[in-house]
């Protein structure tokens, strides 16, 4: 059996080193949190001296965070979440002197407190925290409870530092990549729609053709969800003028995720006008070149569309689609076939209103 080189270790490794993309932000992300661990550590035990400075490191690794905004916001939850459970246990075990007794209720209580929304995804480190002081035998020492909140502080800040300082996280190469398939896809649909028109007896696998504007409708969402970690990633971010945030690209990605609509409403209007059934049937064969010529053209600018500083050149598709509409308007081709014409040609004018900016 024989394996793809980027379907091993070796290959992801290779791959790592090679190209500026997701492999090589996890192994730089791997790295920092390392380094953000390992300095905690040493200045809790080497610098401060407290004892058995667990949480330090712990809270440094997880404050790594996706984007520089996301280690400021897990910072405060953090901090606060785990403040919050050392004051439980240490209240708690004021107040019962029976270890398993303080257990279950810092547990219970702790969750419950963690499900506050501010908390965020650190709210369960609440009852957490407060178990491990309980079972450590720690929650009725105010000193030790004192180096608890001390070090949580600690590395947190540190995780924060270390994200922000050391190469902070940019999200440029994943919008490049998803403007890049996005275009590609809505091009291919507009250049395939064109065949279809063109062609008197619509094919057999038109439902598998119709298949694909579901992996559209997924990369148009994918494309959303880039472009909001992009723009997340240059919040409060040093390196937001660097070459890497992708801020060239904001502009093509909206315009091509705008597309989305009018390419499924024209991918529906295919296949009505091609079932064939009244009032929506094909239009004439001079029309339906037009159209395929008008959409073969959208197909082109499209491509263009995501690419940065480039203008798509849209006099010809103005011209086509006016040669549509005049054939609309004098109804030569008879009621249904002008109805069908009409379903092909509002799509196509709303991608070319989107294109132009409008």
């Amino acid at each position: 059996m024989s394996f793809s080189l980027d379907r091993t270790p070796l290959g992801w490794a290779a791959r790592a080193i090679r190209v500026p993309g997701s492999e090589r932000r996890i192994v730089l992300q791997a790295a920092k949190a390392t380094i953000a661990a390992v300095a905690a550590w040493l200045l809790s035990t080497q610098v401060l001296g407290l004892s058995q400075p667990f949480l330090a490191p712990y809270a440094a690794v997880f404050l790594v965070e996706a984007t520089v905004y996301r280690s400021l916001l897990g910072w405060a939850q953090q901090v606060g979440s785990v403040a919050a459970g050392v004051l439980l246990a240490a209240a708690v075990a004021h107040l019962l002197p029976e270890q398993t007794a303080t257990l279950a209720v810092v547990v219970f209580v702790g969750l419950l407190l963690g499900s506050w929304r501010q908390f965020g995804s650190s709210g369960v480190w609440v009852g957490v925290t407060g178990m491990l002081l309980v079972t450590y035998g720690t929650a009725r020492s105010s000193e030790l409870l004192g180096d608890r909140l001390l070090e949580t502080a600690l590395g947190a800040a540190v995780g924060l530092a270390v994200n922000s300082l050391l190469f902070p996280p940019l999200y440029g190469e994943r919008l490049a990549e998803a403007a890049h398939r996005l275009a590609e896809a809505h091009a291919g649909l507009l250049e395939d729609a064109a065949e279809l028109v063109r062609t008197d007896e619509p094919p057999a696998d038109l439902e598998s053709w119709l298949g694909r504007v579901g992996d559209v409708r997924s990369l148009a969402r994918a494309a959303e969800d880039a472009s909001g970690l992009s723009r997340e990633g240059r919040f409060l971010n040093l390196r937001k003028r660097s070459r890497h945030a992708g801020r060239q690209l904001d502009r093509p990605l909206r315009t091509l995720v705008t597309l989305w609509p009018a390419v499924e409403q024209l991918a529906e209007a295919v296949r009505t006008t091609a079932e064939g059934r009244e009032p929506f049937i094909y239009p004439w064969p001079g029309a339906r070149d037009v159209l395929a010529d008008v959409l073969r053209e959208l197909a082109t600018a499209v491509r263009l569309a995501a690419t940065p500083g480039r203008e798509p050149e849209l006099a010809r598709c103005r011209s086509l689609v006016s040669q549509v509409e005049d054939r609309l308007v004098s109804s030569q081709d008879g009621v249904t076939a002008t109805l069908g014409l009409g379903a092909l040609a509002l799509p196509a004018r709303r991608l070319l209103r989107q294109l132009d900016g409008e």
